[in-house]
């Protein structure tokens, strides 16, 4: 990867390839004594992560709404969903995350009640409830909030087609009004990997699309079909919808190919990609089986670092959002 700056990587990143030596990092912890132990230092991270000292972000002077999609599955898409809304809220904002996905992983690591029968997106695009109604709390942070997916959402896509406006559904359920009062910074839409109404209506509803790429050698073919169904909604239903956001997922240090992945995304995204790496880790994959974010699971690991630090840096471009390069 040429250039000092494009090296700037996550803490598991760093440490992971430099024997515990760190690279700059985009949020600002106390350093950690080379003398610590393992244990000292995990428990240190955890402390600054829980008990975060100067690190509250400053509120938004307007809502940013993110599609987070990729047509590829597995590339982290739902597990960048639920940990930068984590990271966002632990840092003091308040953040929405939509689950739009039928599968409901996001609700599952969300620790939402996600029951066939519970107020749900699926009521919401067919305008049953309002969103008030189905926005669920974290028992973790009152910051987090989900509307959760159910598997009646599985069927969604074929009610839709016959209704009027089938395409805005989501637009309107999450209007300013609908939002009125609960001060909410950033909302985060979880999307099915796939191209089909649900998505379609999360990129309408949305200004900026977030997108999750997989260090890996098939990350890369879904990102050209997937830019190009943006262009059409952004052609024929939401001209202010752009990528304003790339983020590299499942980065392992030891693989070559990992770096001339990275290094091909760079070119490719330019300034839209984050600097904030986030590495493969155990504890990322471990932690919705116990309904939580790994900033919850296990706050001192180098994951729940790496998504503090692409957090940090997703809301420090809020007021570059909207001069972001379109791609």
């Amino acid at each position: 990867m040429s250039g000092e700056a494009e090296r700037v990587v996550s803490r598991e990143t760093a440490e992971s390839q430099g024997g515990g030596k760190k690279s700059p990092s985009f949020a600002s912890y106390s350093p950690i004594s080379a003398d610590d132990t393992p244990i000292g230092a995990a428990a240190q991270r955890a402390s600054q992560v829980l008990h975060p000292q100067g690190t509250t972000l400053p509120k938004l002077k307007q809502r940013r709404i993110l599609t987070i999609a990729n047509q590829k599955g597995g590339v982290g898409k739902t597990t960048t969903a639920v940990n930068i809304a984590a990271a966002l809220a632990i840092q003091g904002l308040t953040v929405l995350v939509v689950d739009l996905d039928p599968q409901g992983n996001a609700s599952t690591a969300l620790g939402a009640d996600h029951q066939s029968g519970t107020p749900s997106s699926y009521e919401l695009l067919l305008g049953e409830v309002q969103a008030r109604d189905a926005i669920q709390r974290s028992a973790h942070n009152e910051r987090l909030m989900c509307i959760p997916a159910t598997i009646d959402l599985a069927g969604a896509e074929i009610e839709l087609v016959s209704m009027v406006a089938r395409e805005g559904r989501l637009k309107t359920a999450l209007s300013e009004e609908a939002l009125d009062g609960l001060g909410i910074d950033f909302v985060l839409i979880d999307c099915p990997p796939s191209l089909g109404l649900l998505t379609v209506n999360a990129m309408v509803a949305a200004t900026e699309v977030f997108i999750p790429i997989q260090c890996e050698y098939y990350a890369l073919e879904g990102v050209g079909q997937l830019l190009r169904n943006i262009d059409l909604v952004q052609a024929h239903l939401n001209p202010e919808l752009h990528v304003s956001t790339v983020i590299l997922t499942m980065y392992d240090g030891r693989t070559k190919l990992a770096d001339q992945v990275a290094e091909e995304v760079r070119r490719h995204f330019g300034d839209a990609v984050l600097r904030a790496v986030i590495p493969r880790s155990v504890k990322v994959s471990e932690a919705p089986g116990y309904g939580q974010t790994v900033l919850e699971y296990d706050p001192g690991s180098r994951g729940a670092m790496s998504y503090l630090d692409a957090g940090r840096e997703l809301a420090a471009r809020s007021g570059l959002a909207d001069t972001t390069t379109r791609k």
